[in-house]
C-alpha cells in the first residue's frame, strides 16, 4: 500500500508540471519550428504561398468573375479571353489535377504514329501535328515524354482562340527552343497553307509537310495528327469544327480527343462502331450534377458532341474514366481515323471480300466506304454463307455509319462481336482461365500440326494456341472462345510479343507482375489490340501492379489462392516450397505424401472443393460435366462394400475419386520443378526460369516478335458452332475443342448441330481432338453417326498419367473419313 500510495504522489507531481508548463512550452516549440522554417525553408514557404495566390486566382477567375468584354472581343473569343486572361499565367498549375487523360491521349497518339512509322505510311517526309484549343501549350511539351519532339515532326501548330493563352504558349516555346507555330485563330477557319510562311526557312525538315491531291483541288496541306484536349466541350458551333477536322486530317491520320462527358449506357445501345462502352454509363444523378456545374463555365457535356466525333471518325481507342481526386468526373479518351482511310485496290477489296465468306470470316477493311457500297451487291463472287463482321458492315455502310472499331485497328485479327449480347455479357467482364489447362506436347504428338494446316481452336488462356505458332507455324488459327474476356487475354499476350522486350514478357507472363504495366499498355502495346481489350486491361491494370500474382484473378485464380491459403493454415509453404523444388520424383514423391493429406482432405472436399459453385467458378466444371463424371462413378465396379452406399451421394464420392485419379499420378510421375508447369503455377503463382510454357523461353520471344508473326491468326468471339456453320466447305484441317462437347445437354439437338458444322468444315482425314471428362462420353457415337471415325487415343485409369495435366479421363481423335456425313 506504501509503495501504491507514494506512486500516486508521483504521478500528481508530474501532472502538476505538465499542466503549468504546458502552454509556454508549447509557445516556445512553435517559434523555435517557425524560426526554423524561416531560416531552412523560406524557399518552401514562399512556394506555398505562391500556390495559395494560384488556387485564389483560379477560384476567383472560374467561380466569382462575371464575364465581360475584354479589349473589344466579342463572341466566343470575348467569352474565352473574359474567362482565361487573369488565370493564363497560372493555367498549367491549376489543370493538373483537372484535366486527366491528357497524357494517355498523348500517349496512345504517340503509339499509333510511331507504329506507322514502323511500317512506312509516312514515307521520307515527316509527320504533322496540329493542336486545336491546345491553350498554353501543355500537351505539345507534354509529348516529349512519348516522341522526340524536335525531330519527330516536320511541323507542329497550336491553334487557340485565346490570346492570353496563346501568348503563354510562345514564352513556352520560346524557352524550349522548338519551332512550334503558334495561331490564334478560329479553328473552324484554319488551314495549313495559309501559314506556311511562318515556317522556320533554316530547318528543311520543316517543309516535308504531309501533301495530298483530291480530284479538282490543287495540292493540298494535311496534318497527320489532330488533337483537341478539353477543347471540343468549349466550342459552340462543335458540328461545324469537327467537319474542319474531317477536311484538315490526312487520309491515314490520326485525331485524338480527351473531354469531359456525361451519357447514360442507354444512349449509345445499338451503337456498333463506338469502340466498346465498358465503364461508360454515369447515373442520372452524376449526369445533371456534372451537366450544372460545367454549364457555369461555359462547359457544355451533352452527349451530342462526342456522339457526333465517333459519327465522323473511326473509333480505333475508346476509354472512359473518373477522375475521383475531384469527386469522379467523367472524361473519355478518344483515338480515331478518318472512316473511308486510304482507297485501296479493287482486286485487294475482292480478296478480303472473299476471305471473309470463306475459312477466314474476318474483314472488310476500313477503307470501305466510297470503293465498298458499289461492289458489294454485284454477283462477282459466289457464296454460302457471310460473317457476322460482313453483315455488320454492310448495315453500317448503308446508314452511312462508321464501321465497328476492329476494322480500323493497327492488325486485324480480332473479328467483330456485339457486346453487348447477353451471352457476352454474362462473364461479368472476367475471364474464368488465365492460363490453359491442356497439355499442348500431347497435342502435337497426336496431330502432327504442320505449317500447311488450317486451325480452330478455343482460345482458353491462349497459351497452346502460342505453342502451335512457335512449333508449327500452322497456316491459319482461328481462336474461339465464348467468353470476351478470355480473348482479351489472348490480345495481352500477342501485343507484349509485338510490342515488348523478352524481360518484360516474363515479368508479365512469368512472374505474374510489372509495376510498369499501366504505361507499357498505352504507350507500347496500345497499337496491337483492340478497343474492347485494351479497355479491359486499363481497367484491370491492378492484376499486374498488385502484390498479388496475375494469376491470383480470375476464375482459375480461386484454385491458386485456395492452395496458398491451406499452405498458410496447415503451415505447408515451406513443403510446398520443396515440393515444387525438387530435383527427383522420388524425394517429390516424400514430400507429397506429407502434403497429401490436406490437400485431399475428405473435410475440405466436403465444405469446399467438391461444392458446384467451386467447381464452376474455379475449375469450370458445368453440371453437364459433372453428370459425365458421375455416370462413370456408378459404371465403375466397387472394391470396397461400403463404397456403394457412399455413391448414393453420388456428386460427392464422384468428385473425390476424379481428384484422387487426377492429382496422385501427376505427383508420381511428373517432376513439378522441371517440366509439369501446370501445377508449378498453381502451386506457387508463377513459373520459374527452369519450368514454364514454351512460349515464355527467349527463343519463343525471337521468333513471335517478328512483325508477321500473328499474320495468321483470327480470333473470334461467339459459340463454336456459329463460327464453324460460317466456313467454307473443307477448309479445316484440324479442329482442337478441348472438353466443350462435355458442355452439352444431351436431350438437345445443340451437339448433332455442332458435329455436323465440323463434318461440314473439314476436310477429308480432318482431325477433331477432344478430352472429356467421361471414360466413354455419349456423343462419341454422334460422331459416329456424321462420318467420323472415333478412337479414343487416352484413358485415364485410376493411377494412371495420361498427359502432365491429367485432368481429363479420356482424350479422343475424331478423323473424318465419309464426305456423305452431312
Amino acid at each position: 500500500m506504501a509503495v501504491l500510495g507514494l506512486w500516486s504522489h508521483c504521478l500528481s507531481i508530474v501532472r502538476s508540471f505538465v499542466s503549468t508548463f504546458t502552454g509556454p512550452l508549447l509557445i516556445l516549440a512553435g517559434l523555435l519550428l517557425v524560426v526554423y522554417a524561416a531560416l531552412s525553408s523560406q524557399k518552401k514557404i514562399q512556394l506555398s504561398y505562391n500556390r495559395f495566390l494560384t488556387f485564389c486566382t483560379f477560384f476567383y477567375s472560374t467561380f466569382l468573375k462575371p464575364h465581360s468584354k475584354e479589349d473589344g472581343l466579342v463572341g466566343q473569343q470575348g467569352a474565352l479571353e473574359s474567362f482565361y486572361k487573369i488565370q493564363a499565367n497560372v493555367y498549367d498549375e491549376t489543370r493538373k489535377r483537372l484535366l486527366c487523360g491528357r497524357e494517355d491521349m498523348l500517349a496512345l497518339a504517340a503509339a499509333q504514329l510511331k507504329f506507322q512509322a514502323q511500317q512506312g505510311l509516312f514515307g521520307h517526309s515527316k509527320p504533322v501535328w496540329v493542336d486545336i484549343g491546345g491553350g498554353t501549350g501543355y500537351n505539345i511539351e507534354a509529348m516529349h515524354a512519348f516522341l522526340d519532339m524536335p525531330d519527330f515532326f516536320s511541323g507542329v501548330f497550336l491553334v487557340d482562340l485565346s490570346p492570353s493563352l496563346c501568348e503563354v504558349a510562345k514564352r513556352r516555346f520560346q524557352r524550349l527552343g522548338w519551332n512550334v507555330k503558334v495561331v490564334c485563330e478560329d479553328a473552324r477557319t484554319f488551314r495549313l497553307e495559309d501559314h506556311l510562311e511562318k515556317l522556320d526557312d533554316a530547318k528543311p525538315a520543316a517543309r516535308e509537310l504531309s501533301k495530298y491531291t483530291t480530284a479538282g483541288i490543287d495540292l493540298v496541306y494535311k496534318a497527320d495528327l489532330i488533337t483537341m484536349s478539353y477543347s471540343l466541350s468549349m466550342i459552340p458551333d462543335y458540328y461545324n469544327v469537327v467537319d474542319s477536322v474531317v477536311s484538315l486530317l490526312a487520309p491515314t491520320g490520326l485525331i485524338g480527343v480527351v473531354d469531359f462527358y456525361v451519357q447514360s449506357i442507354v444512349e449509345t445501345a445499338g451503337r456498333n462502331y463506338v469502340g466498346g462502352s465498358l465503364n461508360r454509363h454515369v447515373n442520372w444523378l452524376g449526369r445533371v450534377f456534372w451537366r450544372a456545374w460545367f454549364d457555369c463555365d461555359r462547359v457544355s457535356l451533352e452527349g451530342a458532341r462526342r456522339d457526333y466525333l465517333e459519327y465522323r471518325f473511326g473509333t480505333k481507342k475508346i476509354l472512359d474514366q473518373r477522375n475521383y481526386l475531384l469527386g469522379g468526373i467523367p472524361y473519355y479518351v478518344f483515338l480515331g481515323c478518318h472512316c473511308q482511310g486510304v482507297l485501296a485496290r479493287s482486286q485487294d477489296l475482292l480478296e478480303t471480300v472473299d476471305a471473309s465468306c470463306t475459312e477466314s470470316p474476318q474483314i472488310i477493311p476500313a477503307n470501305g466506304h466510297d470503293i465498298l457500297l458499289p461492289l458489294l451487291p454485284q454477283p462477282a463472287i459466289a457464296v454460302e454463307t457471310r460473317s457476322k463482321a460482313y453483315e455488320s458492315a454492310i448495315v453500317n455502310l448503308s446508314s452511312k455509319l462508321p464501321l465497328p472499331s476492329t476494322f480500323y485497328q493497327s492488325h486485324q485479327a480480332r473479328i467483330y462481336y456485339d457486346e453487348q449480347l447477353k451471352k457476352h455479357t454474362q462473364f461479368n467482364h472476367d475471364y474464368l482461365y488465365s492460363f490453359t489447362w491442356e497439355d499442348p506436347r500431347v497435342d502435337q504428338r497426336l496431330l502432327q500440326i504442320s505449317n500447311d494446316d488450317t486451325i480452330l481452336c478455343l482460345t482458353s488462356g491462349g497459351d497452346n494456341l502460342l505453342e502451335y505458332l512457335i512449333t508449327a507455324n500452322p497456316r491459319r488459327i482461328h481462336a474461339v472462345d465464348l467468353n470476351p474476356n478470355q480473348n482479351h487475354m489472348l490480345e495481352l499476350k500477342v501485343a507484349a510479343f509485338q510490342a515488348l522486350p523478352y524481360a518484360d514478357v516474363w515479368k508479365m507472363f512469368g512472374e505474374g507482375h510489372h509495376p510498369d504495366f499501366r504505361r507499357l499498355l498505352v504507350a507500347k502495346m496500345s497499337p496491337h489490340m483492340s478497343s474492347q481489350a485494351f479497355q479491359f486491361w486499363v481497367k484491370h491494370v491492378g492484376r499486374f501492379t498488385s502484390s498479388a500474382s496475375f494469376y491470383d484473378y480470375g476464375g482459375s485464380g480461386h484454385a491458386i489462392r485456395l492452395v496458398r491459403s491451406l499452405s498458410w493454415l496447415f503451415g505447408l509453404r515451406q513443403e510446398i516450397q520443396k515440393l515444387c523444388s525438387c530435383k527427383t520424383r522420388n524425394e517429390q514423391r516424400e514430400i507429397w505424401s506429407k502434403i497429401r493429406p490436406v490437400i485431399l482432405s475428405r473435410t475440405l472436399h466436403w465444405a469446399l472443393v467438391g461444392t458446384e459453385w467451386f467447381l464452376w467458378k474455379a475449375a469450370g466444371v458445368p453440371a453437364a460435366q459433372r453428370q459425365l463424371i458421375i455416370r462413370d462413378a456408378l459404371d465403375l465396379p466397387c472394391q470396397e462394400p461400403s463404397r456403394q452406399e457412399r455413391l448414393s451421394d453420388a456428386t460427392g464420392e464422384a468428385m473425390w475419386d476424379y481428384i484422387v485419379n487426377t492429382l496422385d499420378p501427376v505427383a508420381q510421375n511428373t517432376l513439378l520443378s522441371d517440366d509439369n508447369y501446370h501445377y508449378l503455377l498453381t502451386l506457387t503463382g508463377r513459373y520459374t526460369r527452369r519450368c514454364h510454357p514454351l512460349y515464355l523461353g527467349p527463343k519463343a520471344h525471337t521468333k513471335l516478335s517478328q512483325p508477321h508473326a500473328f499474320s495468321g491468326l483470327r480470333i473470334h468471339t461467339d459459340e463454336l458452332n456459329e463460327i464453324i456453320q460460317r466456313f467454307k466447305p473443307a477448309t479445316l484441317t484440324i479442329a482442337i475443342i478441348m472438353d466443350s462437347m462435355d458442355w452439352f445437354d444431351p436431350n438437345t439437338s445443340a451437339p448433332s448441330t455442332q458435329v455436323r458444322a465440323l463434318h461440314r468444315a473439314l476436310k477429308h482425314n480432318g482431325k477433331v481432338l477432344l478430352r472429356s471428362a467421361g471414360l466413354k462420353p455419349w456423343y462419341v457415337d454422334v460422331f459416329g453417326e456424321y462420318g467420323f471415325e472415333t478412337k479414343r487415343v487416352a484413358a485415364r485409369l485410376p493411377g494412371m498419367c495420361v498427359d502432365r495435366v491429367n485432368m481429363y479421363a479420356s482424350t479422343w481423335v475424331m478423323r473424318k473419313v465419309d464426305e456423305g456425313g452431312d
